[in-house]
């Protein structure tokens, strides 16, 4: 049966302020149920206040085994670093 319908890739903001974070997957028939089952099986105890679900079929990943060549090149880009920049203390979760 869970063959027949879509899989779906679910992420959670635990609060206003941070990022969506990929917290599983699940089979549902369209978004909304999606969504609605998401909300079921991961916010049970309140833990967040926006949810995404997202086809896992619309998803396109890197390939591991290609991470140097992928990644490597901004390695000598040491400016997008944010190291070289102060944060205010009141500036929250940077």
């Amino acid at each position: 049966m869970a063959g027949d319908t879509p899989l779906w890739e679910v992420f959670i903001r635990p609060r206003n302020g941070l990022a969506h974070k990929h917290v599983g997957s699940l089979h549902a028939a369209d978004e909304v149920l999606a969504l609605q089952a998401a909300r079921d099986v991961y916010t049970r105890r309140g833990e967040g206040t926006s949810i995404w679900v997202v086809p896992s079929e619309a998803i396109t990943a890197s390939d591991p085994n290609a991470a140097e060549e992928m990644f490597d090149p901004a390695a000598d880009k040491v400016y997008r670093h944010p190291s070289f920049y102060d944060i205010p203390d009141d500036v929250g979760h940077m």
